[in-house]
C-alpha cells in the first residue's frame, strides 16, 4: 500500500529552497515512528535535503533521472512505476518528497498521513489540493500550538474513498 507523508501550510506550501519550512520536533518524531521499519520513496532533491542518508532502519528508494547516480545505501529507481513496482499490497511504503514526486503519486496513494500547519508560509514548492471528493478524513488531532506561539498545527489521516 502507498501512503504519502508530508507537513503542509494552509497555503499548501511545504518548503522553499530544497528546505522545509519549519521545524515542528513532534512532526519529526512521528515520522520516524510511521516509517520505520517501512520504504520510503524520494525524490533526488529530497534525499540530499536531508541531514543525513540515508535514513535508518528504512529502506531508501531514490527516484532519479541520472542513470548511473548512486547513494550509499540508497535503491535507486527511475521512474514512478519502478519505484511503486516495489511496493506491495500488504505493506505500507511512505512516500515523503518532493512535491513533483507528490503529484505523481497522489494517483497511486491509498493513504495521506498530514501535518497541517495552521497558517500560511512563503514557499517555492506546494503540495497538490486535497480532494474530499477523492479523501475522507479519518482522524484529526487537536491543535497543537508551538512554544513560541508562532503558529498551530494538527495530525490528519485521510484515506482514499
Amino acid at each position: 500500500m502507498i501512503s504519502i507523508i508530508v507537513a503542509i501550510a494552509k497555503n499548501n506550501a511545504i518548503g522553499k529552497d530544497n528546505q522545509l519550512l519549519w521545524h515542528i520536533s513532534e512532526d519529526l518524531k512521528r515520522f520516524k515512528r510511521l516509517t520505520s521499519g517501512h520504504k520510503v520513496i524520494m525524490g533526488r532533491n529530497t534525499l540530499l535535503s536531508l541531514p543525513r542518508y540515508p535514513l535508518p532502519n528504512r529502506t531508501n528508494i531514490v527516484i532519479t533521472d541520472q542513470p548511473e547516480e548512486s547513494f550509499d545505501g540508497c535503491r535507486m529507481v527511475h521512474s514512478i512505476d519502478e519505484a511503486a513496482a516495489m511496493c506491495s499490497a500488504e505493506e505500507e511504503c511512505f512516500v515523503m518528497g518532493g512535491a513533483s514526486i507528490y503529484h505523481q503519486f497522489m494517483p497511486l496513494a491509498e493513504k495521506l498521513y498530514i501535518t497541517q500547519v495552521d497558517t500560511d508560509f512563503d514557499g517555492d514548492t506546494f503540495f497538490p489540493t486535497i480532494d474530499p471528493t477523492v479523501w475522507e478524513l479519518t482522524e484529526q488531532s487537536e491543535p497543537v500550538a508551538m512554544d513560541d506561539g508562532s503558529f498551530s498545527y494538527r495530525f490528519q489521516t485521510w484515506l482514499r474513498r
